[in-house]
């Protein structure tokens, strides 16, 4: 049922009121008090009433914070003495689809553990159903996003006193208003991280904000911030002489942002920005295997370390918990700051990029990262688990350095590829990178070579 990032699909087909019921159900058996919130989308409140009913029909409490950002609802399951915290949402997906993401007190993705302990009791329908008597009760707050509001603020107050990177001279901002010489372009996407413009201003930015109703149809932009997405979002900052642009998905747990020179920031460079602040010399940073090197560059020049994850910002997560790890994150646009919350937390990473650009330009950060050429080839098939079975045993045989975390990864002494089955559509993914651009197109060839062998004798068999 899980994907990378919680359960997601169509509404009506791979999600509907009966998965959610089963859901609640089974979160529900395992948990005494649940928080529950939606995006903007329309299929959300009869998901939402569905996922309750089960939650209540196991005796589980349930506070409902109602339409809020992904972060938000996360951050609320410790505020209010929970266990666990569900939202209905499909994320950074186009409209028609719908899903639901599990959470921790500690504002943690369910991990894979909890994740099949609740597949467990959907599949075999072990559920501890209450009688009459023993119904589980209902609230409604609706000062969730306040608080993430507020939370926000501190952390915000808190970094911009630091200065955090050798590329600060500041010596930090302002204890008042420390954002007061900043402006910043928020494109919200019709989604739910309104809350950053929020902090943002209490912080004393010029906010200036787009696309900032909510609506589930998302019609201005897709929801998800990639550089296409977000023309609008370059063109103003242009247009406006902003000092930074950031843009969130429908459920505002990524974070993707443009220079105050009106360039959209690639989200390996945007982690290596990030890392780099944040880390020390001997600290860690968690970041998924198809990460450039230009992260893990940025990183050995403070003396820190990039270490590997599996796709996903679960993964992601569960590793940015580890004792010396400062930082987590995905390229995708999920920050992960272990100081404040394991959850990807958009609007946070937007502020604490805001304290940094009001230290030292973003573009001027993202000029002292390198930039490698990396390519990328998908290759359509119906074998996918049949080839990944024969890339490994082939891979390992034939190279030194392999590592089977997730897919295949091959270090070579120019660069790297990585061979990796897609969680959700049937292809096999190709991705190479080298400092050198004929580097990177010899072993995304030979990269290709060894999957197109390996698909075609699985479809042979």
């Amino acid at each position: 049922m899980f994907g990378t990032s919680g359960i997601r699909g169509r509404v009506g087909k791979e999600v509907t009121a009966a998965v959610a019921l089963d859901v609640g159900r089974a979160v529900g058996t395992e948990a005494d008090r649940v928080i529950v919130g939606r995006d903007a989308r329309r299929s959300g409140e009869t998901l939402r009433d569905a996922l309750v009913a089960g939650l209540r029909e196991t005796g589980a409490d349930v506070v409902d914070v109602g339409r809020a950002a992904t972060p938000t609802v996360a951050r609320a399951i410790g505020d209010r003495s929970a266990d666990a915290g569900v939202v209905v949402t499909a994320s950074h997906n186009p409209a028609p689809d719908n899903g639901l993401k599990l959470w921790t007190p500690s504002g943690q993705a369910y991990p894979p553990a909890r994740q099949d302990v609740i597949e467990r009791r959907i599949r075999e329908e072990a559920f501890d159903l209450g009688d009459w008597e023993e119904q589980g009760g209902y609230e409604r707050r609706n000062d969730a996003t306040d608080r993430h509001r507020d939370a926000l603020v501190a952390a915000g107050e808190r970094a911009a006193e630091t200065g955090t990177t050798e590329l600060d001279d500041s010596g930090g901002l302002p204890a008042d208003d420390p954002l007061a010489d900043l402006s910043v372009v928020v494109d919200v996407g019709n989604g739910m991280g309104g809350v950053t413009a929020d902090a943002l201003h209490e912080l004393g930015a010029d906010v200036e904000t787009l696309n900032a109703t909510p609506d589930g149809r998302f019609p201005a932009r897709p929801s998800e911030p990639t550089a296409g997405n977000c023309e609008t979002l370059v063109a103003t900052v242009e247009a406006i002489d902003a000092d930074l642009g950031v843009a969130h998905d429908g459920d505002a747990d990524r974070m993707m942002a443009v220079t105050d020179e009106g360039a959209f920031v690639p989200g390996d460079l945007l982690l290596a920005v990030f890392g780099r602040a944040a880390a020390e010399e001997g600290d860690r940073v968690a970041a998924p295997v198809d990460t450039s090197l230009a992260a893990a560059d940025a990183l050995a020049a403070v003396g820190a370390e990039l270490v590997y994850t599996r796709v996903g910002d679960v993964y992601v997560a569960e590793r940015a918990a580890d004792a010396g790890v400062a930082f987590g994150g995905e390229p995708s646009g999920a920050w992960i700051f272990p100081e404040e919350t394991l959850c990807p937390d958009g609007p946070l990473a937007a502020v604490r990029l805001a304290t940094l650009a009001a230290s030292t330009p973003l573009s001027e950060r993202v000029a002292a990262m390198d930039r490698y050429p990396i390519r990328r080839r998908s290759v359509e098939t119906e074998h996918k688990t049949a080839a990944m079975e024969l890339i490994e045993e082939r891979v390992t045989d034939e190279f030194d350095e392999v590592s089977t975390l997730d897919g295949v990864r091959v270090d070579a002494d120019d660069g790297w590829f990585l061979l990796r089955a897609s969680g959700t559509e049937p292809l096999v993914r190709i991705t190479a990178e080298a400092r050198e651009a004929d580097a990177a197109d010899r072993l995304l060839d030979r990269a290709s070579g060894i999957v197109d062998r390996a698909l075609a004798d699985a479809a042979g068999r």
